[in-house]
């Protein structure tokens, strides 16, 4: 029986989207050390085959089995696609036209495109004030954070904005189709198992088409440690993150992870590489944060049921 879709998330939940903002956050740092020495379709390639490899290791061991039904490998080819192919592709694509600043901008839409599609979608994910409210401040806070000069080239490489906006429309398509995995009890550890084992078999003939890897000499150690790292971690322990919070919180809750991964992808940089904080980024995490309370919904309750000074006397 699965779990009924929460409103306000648990404080549990809240932990692991931050882990998950966390382990997606990374992948920016892993993908930077891989694109040194291998093109955007062989990482993309990698990660998803070795991620699949990875998990079936891991079902095996644990004695779980993939659903093999052909509504599962259906929904399995779908979500790949959606969630995988067609985001990890169109990004890659965009972020060798515009900057990466800009594309995290555009990336982090899907909130925006989640609430619409989860509104037209589902009977118990609809549209609320204070959701599109927290949404909006949330993407506020993003482009303040990143900083709005990143918006001044916006129209100038026209092509690759729209990858950036239809990767983000995917992930929201993605991420409300996703749900009917927990709705039929499938675990979250066999679902992300079988949507990359679907994007690997989607990606190979590509690679092997597009990327002719008889001509690639073996990566240096780093980037295979870097790679490994992108599979092990923002890939196979990110999906059954991904998959555990959707099964409970719900599509447009899930999404806010877009919110998230800028702050982490920041925070890294200043505890790992030494980066400087600037005003503009305690700023932007501030609105973040209060985009946040306004979709969860707690605080608001709070602070409206907090009686005024004239009526408690």
């Amino acid at each position: 029986m699965p779990l009924p879709i929460n409103r306000s998330m648990t404080p549990f939940e809240w932990v692991l989207l931050f882990a998950l903002s966390i382990l997606w956050g990374a992948s920016f740092f892993f993908v930077a050390i891989a694109v040194t020495a291998l093109t955007p379709v062989t990482i993309v390639t990698a990660r998803v085959t070795v991620a699949a490899i990875l998990l079936f290791v891991l079902m095996r061991a644990l004695g779980f089995k993939v659903p093999t039904d052909r509504q599962s490998l259906r929904d399995f080819a779908i979500m790949g696609f959606l969630n995988n192919v067609i985001p990890f592709s169109l990004i890659s694509w965009g972020q060798s036209h515009i900057a990466s600043g800009l594309a995290s901008i555009l990336n982090a839409t899907a909130p925006l495109f989640t609430v619409v599609v989860a509104h037209l979608a589902t009977s118990d994910e609809r549209v609320t004030g204070a959701r599109v409210a927290g949404v909006l401040i949330g993407f506020a806070g993003v482009v303040v954070m990143i900083g709005p000069s990143a918006l001044a080239d916006i129209g100038g490489e026209l092509l690759p904005e729209l990858a950036c906006l239809g990767a983000a429309l995917a992930y929201a398509v993605s991420v409300v189709f996703a749900r009917r995995f927990s709705r039929r009890g499938i675990a979250p550890l066999a679902t992300a198992t079988g949507q990359l084992t679907a994007a690997s078999l989607i990606m190979l003939p590509l690679w092997l088409i597009i990327d002719a890897p008889t001509r690639f000499a073996l990566p240096s150690p780093e980037v295979i440690a870097a790679m490994l790292a992108l599979a092990a971690l923002s890939t196979v322990l990110a999906y059954v993150i991904y998959y555990r919070i959707l099964a409970t919180a719900g599509s447009v809750n899930l999404i806010l992870v877009t919110f998230l991964i800028p702050v982490s992808a920041i925070l890294l940089g200043a505890l790992i590489l030494g980066e400087r904080l600037a005003l503009r980024h305690f700023i932007g995490m501030a609105a973040i944060g209060i985009g946040l309370a306004c979709i969860d919904g707690r605080l608001l309750k709070r602070i409206w049921r907090v009686p005024s000074t004239s009526e408690s006397r």
